[in-house]
């Protein structure tokens, strides 16, 4: 038995397959899940909460503004690379191009506002975060290359870009401690300059497989324009989102406070391994089904990824404020009441990530960007409201409210646009038995 339970997991972490490359996607996550851990734990440990705070200040605008300058190039490239590949060197020239210009733009927009943005901080951390938004066009870079390896469905070279960033930092960062030059500024370049050489690598991956071409580039350029503005609310929305808690608590609470929130928050995200694992190959696999295999492979998805979810929350839930204390310090267990309210949050954001791949692959990213919409409509008054009055525990409370608005709508999208019932979100046995044959466990 445990030869052939081997056996099965050897094929499926070799294999090419939806699920094997799930699988693998999944595995990646947990080394750089381990990784950022590593990271997370040595800077905290060593910056304090305070400390940490200007760390998440700093590296929060290069990501967030390069997120919301994507015109949804990301996702358009994959689609239009897979429904027209004749077109792949143009198309991939034109996102290349676009991309460039548009991370360039959100580097002047970042140095320019900056000073607003974190007026309630030194003058140095200011100007320091100044410097760090040059590395924006590469934040944007990286999401055209791991759109351009997974269109060919080579998830196993898009996942190398995933694991090596952290993995670089993470020997950077020991190099700083063991050189006694860790300040907090270091710590940042540490997350931010492996980017450089990473790009690099992947661009050179990339012009050998695509051939870039300098003409012809106009029809391209409509067509990633026009599916991208239609995703364009999708990447600036889940941007939004995902960092508007740390945004307003940057704006409205100490350095402090900022620091228990990312840690609550960075150790919970941690679980959305599921949902990016399936997403990252749901997508690309179900562009090219009928519509009633997408929404069946979608609720499959979705039942799977919320209960493997669930388990490891329930499990945090009590484990949770040990770890927190033996990982980051006693200094840190202030955020264990936001922490056990972010892990209800996430599961449901979990299960809504996923459902929302079957209104991607039907061609339909405005419902996605009117169900993230919804979502952060919610989520800004309901955080301007409460972390005056809560603290960091009224932000978590935020998301999650805002956050089950969202599944709610989710829901009711696929009869009111679809036109079809909502997947079922409990887990049936033909669900069990999918993943034992994909296993291949045989009795």
């Amino acid at each position: 038995m445990k030869a052939t339970i081997a056996k099965g997991f050897r094929s499926v972490l070799e294999g090419r397959g939806g699920f094997a490359a799930t699988t693998q996607t999944f595995v990646v996550k947990i080394i750089i899940l381990a990784i950022n851990l590593g990271t997370g734990i040595i800077a905290a440990r060593f910056l304090g909460p305070a400390g940490r705070g200007e760390l998440t200040a700093m590296l929060l605008w290069p990501q967030l503004l390069a997120f919301t300058m994507t015109l949804g190039l990301p996702k358009s490239l994959l689609y239009n690379l897979k429904k027209q590949p004749a077109e792949r060197s143009r198309f991939f020239s034109t996102a290349l191009l676009m991309s460039l210009v548009l991370g360039s733009l959100a580097s002047i927009i970042g140095i320019v506002f900056m000073p607003y943005w974190l007026s309630q901080y030194s003058l140095v951390v200011v100007r320091q975060s100044q410097w760090l938004m040059l590395t924006a066009p590469l934040a944007l870079l990286g999401t055209i290359y791991i759109s351009a390896f997974e269109a060919e469905e080579d998830f196993s070279t898009a996942n190398q870009f995933r694991y090596w960033m952290p993995f670089i930092t993470l020997i950077v960062l020991g190099f700083l401690l063991l050189t006694q030059s860790a300040t907090v500024f270091n710590i940042a370049l540490a997350y931010l300059i492996p980017g450089i050489p990473i790009n690099l690598w992947m661009l050179v991956k990339l012009w050998r497989r695509y051939q870039p071409t300098w003409h012809g580039l106009w029809n391209p350029f409509r067509k990633l324009i026009d599916f991208g503005l239609r995703c364009y609310g999708i990447d600036l929305i889940n941007g939004l989102s995902f960092q508007i808690a740390q945004a307003l608590v940057v704006g409205l609470l100490s350095p402090a406070a900022m620091g228990l929130y990312t840690v609550a928050l960075s150790m919970t995200r941690m679980l959305t391994m599921f949902e990016d694992s399936v997403a990252v190959v749901l997508l690309p696999k179900a562009i090219a089904l009928s519509r009633d295999e997408i929404i069946t492979l979608t609720g499959r998805a979705a039942r799977l990824t919320g209960l493997l979810t669930i388990v490891c929350a329930v499990f945090l839930m009590f484990a949770g404020p040990v770890l927190l204390g033996l990982l980051y310090g006693s200094e840190f267990l202030g955020s264990v009441p936001a922490f056990r309210i972010l892990l209800i949050e996430i599961v449901i954001h979990s299960i809504i990530g996923v459902l929302a791949q079957a209104f991607m692959a039907i061609g339909q990213p405005g419902i996605v960007t009117l169900l993230q919409g919804v979502g952060l409509g919610f989520t800004v008054p309901l955080m301007l409201v409460l972390i005056p009055k809560y603290g960091i525990f009224g932000a978590s409370l935020a998301l999650l409210g805002s956050t089950i608005v969202r599944l709610f709508f989710a829901l009711v999208s696929f009869p009111l646009f679809l036109k079809v019932q909502a997947p079922s979100l409990i887990v049936t046995k033909e669900d069990v038995s999918f993943v034992k044959q994909a296993l291949q466990l045989k009795k």
